[in-house]
This record gives C-alpha cells, structure tokens and sequence, in this order.
C-alpha cells in the first residue's frame, strides 16, 4: 500500500492542515511527531553508519539494510498503532509507546518498567553521548573548535530546546529535520548524478554482494553473505531503530486518534531514513570509488564527496556541518524518549534530575573517548527492543490493516 501511504502522510501535508498544526494544546502536530521521531533516528547512522557498514560489510550490506527496513516498516506500523491505542493523558500530557501498551494492553507491569529502565539509559547513551562525540570530532577535525567549548555549547543549546517539553522539541524538529534532509538529499543528488554512468555498476555490486556471488573466481561465497547480512541488518537498525519503540513514545504525544493513520506516519519515518538518506549516501560512496580508499566512517563520506566537481574543497565542512546538526536534532529527540522513561517510573519529580544528569552528559561525551560507551549503548539498544517486541507479540491480533 505504499502509494495510499504516502498520499496520507507526505502528500497530504500539501491539502490537509491538520496534520501540520495541533488542535490540542497538549499535543503535537502529525508532522512534529514525524519529525521528532526522524530526529531521533537520523542522526550518525545516515551518514557514518552506511560508511561503516560498506567497510564491514561491503556494498551488499546496503541491500539488507533495506530489508532491515522493510521489516521495520511492519514493526513501527505495529508499534504506532498500539501506542495511540493505549496512550493515555496524564497531568495534561500524553503518555504512551511501549510503556502504554506493555502494562495496559499486554498486563505486564514488569516488562513496561523494563523497557523504561533500557530506554533511559539508551537516551543518555546512543542518543547523547555518542550522538555529542560525533559533533565535537567533526568540528575539531573541520574547524579546530575543542571539544568540551563544542560540548558546553550544544548542553546550553539542547537546554534550551528541552526546558520547553514536547512543543518545543517537536517545533525545533519540524524546524531542523525537513531542512536538514532536503539539503543533504540535494546535495548528494548532485553528486550521484555527476557519476550517474556508475549507478548500474553500484546496485549490480549492491545485489550480486548481498548474495555472496564475487566477481573473482564467480562462485558464491558464505563468507561474503554473512558480512553483509551482519554488518547490513545491525546498520539498518541502528539507523532507523525500528522495533526499539523509541519511535512510538514519540508519535504517542501526537494530536491523532486514528491509530492506523499514526502507523503509516511511523512508516513514512522508517522510508525516508533508511531507503532515501541511507541510499542516497551509499551510491555516493559507490559511484565514487571511495569504497577502495582504505577510510571508514566520516572521513570515507568526506573522501566521497570530495571526489565530486564543484564539492570538493568543501567536502569536509559540509560533512561536518550535518552529522553536527543530524547528531544535534538526534539529541533533542531522545531526550524526550528518556524523559518519558524516567516519568513512567519515578513521576514528574524525577524530570529536574533527568534534565541534569542529560545536559551534563552532553559536555562529558564530548571530551570522552566512547569505544566503551558505544558498546554499552549498543547493549541498551537491543535491550529496549526484548520487552517491546514481547508486547508486539502478545499484541499482534490487536493491529489492524488500513
């Protein structure tokens, strides 16, 4: 149904001004909701992340993460939809995700209480720490800006944003996101089409790795297979966090009482992440041949557009300056997500600390050294997805089609 989805989400932002404005002074806009969930997705994965899973896991990695995609889709349909079934107001907020319908559609207390534990400490890790320390080693690397003037800067920043509750963050998403996103589309349009006679060559690569077939030899390789599907599904999640439920605390403070409407939102979501930005920065580094550079992560997308006339010298500062502001808006947006953990278990009087402990970990992540800190995130991750795709589960008979 990906025609009638995008006629109810993207195309209906043209016709329908409801979807861009709240009527309820506790709510958020569709719009918002989407772009505070885009926020907190696009952040290091669309940019680094394909550039890593490339080098782990070569070009055929990038076919899996659209299927990590596809299969998202389901997922943040499932979850969206039962989040605007189960949310509930509280104290003239909403409150909803995998917490509403863990403990009042599943009837699981514990599980709910588990995923908010995992998703507070995820907020401070994958959606701080990390996220800060990619903008303080672009800038310092670009500008020679130091990390913590980078690190006390984006907490004032963020601190601002974030005083403001939801409205706020969703008004800086709405602002940020659509921006962001069209820029670097265009952008790295430009550069795919100055190459545009080696885009045949890169999905043939694409398809033909994905499968284990390489071009030496001409046999089938387990070896190959196994790197891109690992290094492809794991990047692919990473990037759109589908099945995380992140994304349904988000949607759940939208002014929206069509569940299924708010799942086609959430797949809108998981489209433009993974199958448009995260294609759009791999055929970049395909059809450049940076892919044999020997470099990874931010500096292998800064040797790829480097390599594009009329981008060149300025390869480097544009590819700073939008993982810094992805980074930023991914932020603004998991804090959100920790807050609503942390209120689902301590109440309103735990939000003042929260805040606290988020803003002063934005300045420790940007002077810290976080191979340690990437890990344990990692773990937080895939610890939030246990109880949320248990409820999903139970829950399944409960979602319905459009």
């Amino acid at each position: 149904k990906f025609p009638f989805i995008m006629k109810k989400t993207f195309f209906s932002l043209f016709k329908d001004k409801t979807a861009l404005k709240s009527r309820d002074c506790d709510s958020i806009s569709q719009f918002q909701a989407v772009s505070a969930a885009l926020a907190a997705a696009m952040g290091t994965g669309n940019i680094a992340g394909v550039a890593t899973a490339i080098t782990l896991g070569g070009p055929g990695a990038i076919f899996w993460m659209w299927v990590s995609a596809i299969a998202g889709m389901a997922l943040v349909y499932g979850e969206n939809y039962l989040g605007t079934v189960y949310r509930r107001k509280k104290h003239g907020r909403w409150y909803g995700g995998p917490m509403a319908y863990l403990e009042n559609g599943a009837g699981s207390k514990r599980l709910a209480c588990l995923f908010a534990v995992f998703c507070a400490f995820a907020a401070l890790g994958m959606g701080n720490m990390t996220q800060v320390n990619s903008i303080s080693s672009a800038l310092d690397g670009c500008f020679g800006i130091p990390p913590l003037a980078t690190g006390i800067a984006a907490a004032v920043m963020a601190g601002i944003i974030i005083s403001g509750g939801i409205k706020r963050i969703g008004s800086a998403s709405q602002a940020l996101i659509p921006f962001l996103s069209i820029v670097y589309i265009a952008v790295s349009a430009y550069a795919i089409i100055c190459n545009i006679e080696n885009v045949p060559g890169a999905f043939s690569l694409i398809f033909k790795e994905a499968f284990g077939i390489r071009e030496v030899g001409g046999g089938i390789s387990g070896a190959v297979i196994s790197k891109s599907v690992n290094a492809g599904l794991r990047r692919g999640v990473f990037s759109n966090e589908a099945g995380l439920g992140s994304s349904a605390v988000l949607h759940s403070s939208a002014d929206c009482n069509n569940p299924g409407q708010q799942g086609m939102w959430a797949v809108f979501e998981v489209f433009a992440d993974t199958i448009v930005c995260c294609t759009v920065t791999a055929l970049v580094i395909l059809t450049t041949g940076a892919a044999d550079s020997g470099k990874d992560g931010v500096l292998l997308v800064t040797e790829a557009f480097g390599r594009i006339a009329g981008i060149g010298r300025l390869s480097p500062y544009f590819i700073a300056a939008a993982v810094a502001m992805f980074a930023f808006a991914t932020i603004i947006g998991w804090f959100y997500c920790g807050e609503c953990a942390v209120t689902y278990l301590f109440g309103d009087s735990g939000i003042p600390f929260y805040k606290f402990i988020f803003t002063a970990f934005i300045v420790v992540g940007a002077v810290s050294k976080l191979e340690a800190v990437w890990m344990v995130s990692d773990i937080f991750n895939g610890l939030m997805a246990i109880p949320n795709l248990t409820g999903l589960i139970i829950l399944r008979k409960e979602v319905k089609s459009v």
